[in-house]
C-alpha cells in the first residue's frame, strides 16, 4: 500500500508529515502548532502544507483522535501568531539593517521599494504567500521591514491564515482518502504553489514591461 503522504525528498524523516503525526495521540496538536508557529515566523524549512493536509486526513480516518474544529482553530491561531511575530521582527530589525550608509548589500532604496510593493500588492501578496513554502515566512519580515500598515497586515494575515490552515485541514479531511489524492500529495501541493505564485509573476512581468517614468 502506498504511503499516505508523499515524503519530502529534501527533508529528513523527522520532518515527514506522517512521521510527525503518527503514534503521538492528542499531544500531536501541540507539535503541529509549534511547527506552524515556527514556519510562519522564523524557520521556513518545515512541511506546513503537507502537515495540515495530513492532519485532516488522519482525523477523518480515525488515526488522530482530536476534534476537527479544534485542530482548525489551534492551527490557524498558531499560523497567525507566528506571522505577527515575523512581522514584528521585520519591523524591529528593518531600521538596524537599512538605516545606515549604503553598502554593497543594504541600501535605503530596498526599503522604499519593499514599502511601495507591499502598499500596491500587499493584501494579495500576504494571502497568496501563505501557500508558497519559504515565501510565507519571508513575506512577514518584508512586510515589517517595509512598514506595511499594521492594521492592513493583520487583517490580511488573519484571512490568509484561515484560508491556509483551516482550508488545508478540511481539504485533507474531505479528500484525503481518495487514492489518487493521498498518493500524490506532493505533486498536488506543487500545483497549488504554481497557481498561487502565477498572479504575482504576471503582475511583476507586466510592471517590468512598462517604461520607467521620466525624472522630474
Amino acid at each position: 500500500m502506498a504511503n499516505p503522504t508523499a515524503n519530502l525528498a529534501l527533508l529528513p524523516s523527522w520532518l515527514d508529515p506522517e512521521y510527525l503525526l503518527s503514534g503521538l495521540g492528542p499531544t500531536v496538536i501541540t507539535i503541529l502548532c509549534v511547527i506552524l508557529f515556527a514556519e510562519s515566523s522564523i524557520f521556513p524549512v518545515l512541511p506546513g502544507d503537507s502537515l495540515l493536509f495530513t492532519a485532516g486526513l488522519f482525523i477523518a480516518n480515525g488515526s488522530l483522535d482530536v476534534p476537527l474544529w479544534l485542530t482548525c482553530v489551534l492551527a490557524t491561531l498558531a499560523a497567525i501568531i507566528g506571522n505577527v511575530l515575523g512581522y514584528g521582527i521585520g519591523w524591529k530589525i528593518g531600521p538596524k539593517l537599512f538605516n545606515r550608509p549604503d553598502s554593497r548589500f543594504f541600501k535605503q532604496e530596498y526599503v522604499d521599494k519593499t514599502h511601495a510593493f507591499l502598499e500596491k500588492h500587499g493584501p494579495k501578496a500576504v494571502i497568496l504567500a501563505r501557500f508558497v513554502p519559504f515565501v510565507r515566512t519571508f513575506i512577514t519580515w518584508i512586510a515589517g521591514i517595509g512598514r506595511m500598515s499594521p492594521r492592513k497586515y493583520l487583517t490580511y494575515t488573519i484571512l490568509g491564515g484561515i484560508l491556509w490552515a483551516t482550508g488545508l485541514i478540511i481539504l485533507g479531511a474531505l479528500l484525503g482518502d481518495i487514492p489518487f489524492i493521498k498518493n500524490n500529495v506532493e505533486a498536488i501541493f506543487m500545483l497549488i504553489v504554481v497557481i498561487s505564485v502565477l498572479p504575482i509573476v504576471v503582475e511583476y512581468a507586466r510592471n517590468r514591461r512598462q517604461p520607467a517614468s521620466p525624472p522630474d
